[in-house]
This record gives C-alpha cells, structure tokens and sequence, in this order.
C-alpha cells in the first residue's frame, strides 16, 4: 500500500511571499497612479476638480492598502504562512501561461491570423501529442476560416500586426 504525500508538506512558494510581491507591486501601481494624476493636476480648480483629483485618491488609497497588507505579512510567522502553491501545480499554470505570454507579442507583430494558426499548433503537437503534421493542418485550417469569415463575409479587419506578413492578399 502507497502512502499518500500531504499536500502541505510539499516545497512550493509561501503565502507570505506572494503576499509581499502583490503588496509590492500594488504599491508600485498606486504610486504611478499618483504621480501621473499629480501631473494631470490633482488638486481642486476654480471650476472643479481637475483631470488627476480623483484618481490621486484612489493611488493613495491603493498604497496605503499596500503598505497595510505588506506589514501583515511581515508580521505572520513564516510557519504559519502556509504554500499558496506547490511547484508541481506552479509548472503546469506556467506551461499553459508563458505560451500565451509569447502569443500575445506574436499577435502584436505578426497579426492575430499567423499567430493564432502558430499558437494552435503548437500546442496541438506539444501538449495534445498530436502529430506535427496534423497540428499544422488544423491551425491553417482555423485561421483560413476565421480569415474567412471575418475579412471576407463580415467585413470586420482583424489585426494584421507590426510585420503584416499577410499583405500580399490584399486585406
């Protein structure tokens, strides 16, 4: 008989350290929030508030939250903090997540089409253990359809991206 792993007891990242990089990055986000709204003008016009009044509160209220949250998690022992994520899990959410990272800046210089057939077919062959061939073929095939039927019978140009590599069909 196999003896089950005890989830908690496997390695993985904190809860107490996810909780300081959100903080940190929540503060970061209020803190542009604040200066670009300063810079807009934040303060109360003669005829009103100006563009920046609101959203520099708002910054301020997202930093003060951040420094809150931020001690909290200082001052939770680490034993009690638990694993918000176990690396195992972790990897799996990243196999899915830098790929669609990559396809995002693929869609921003190749256009949605070429990017998208690229997209299906990789993952198709990688995580679908399809064969090269037919991955190929099927993200052809969606995206001529999409193409299709976007460009050609509803007449709605999707993005074509930086590099336009499907200018020489005239769309």
């Amino acid at each position: 008989m196999t003896k089950d792993k005890d989830p908690a007891a496997e390695p993985g990242i904190s809860m107490r350290s996810v909780e300081l990089v959100v903080a940190v990055l929540l503060f970061t986000v209020g803190a542009i929030v604040i200066y670009d709204s300063y810079r807009l003008g934040s303060k109360w016009g003669s005829d009103g508030p100006q563009s920046g009044y609101f959203p520099f509160y708002i910054g301020i209220l997202i930093c003060i939250s951040s420094v809150v949250n931020f001690v909290q998690a200082i001052l939770v022992k680490p034993a009690d903090s638990g694993i918000f994520v176990s690396w195992g899990p972790l990897k799996l959410v990243l196999t899915v997540l830098i790929p669609a990272g990559i396809y995002v800046l693929g869609v921003k210089y190749l256009g949605i089409y070429v990017a998208s057939a690229v997209y299906i077919a990789i993952f198709m062959a990688w995580l679908g253990k399809y064969s090269w061939l037919r991955s190929i073929v099927v993200g052809i095939a969606v995206n001529v359809s999409f193409f299709l039927m976007f460009e050609v019978w509803f007449k709605v140009p999707l993005f074509k991206g930086d590099f336009d590599p499907l200018q020489f069909l005239g769309y």
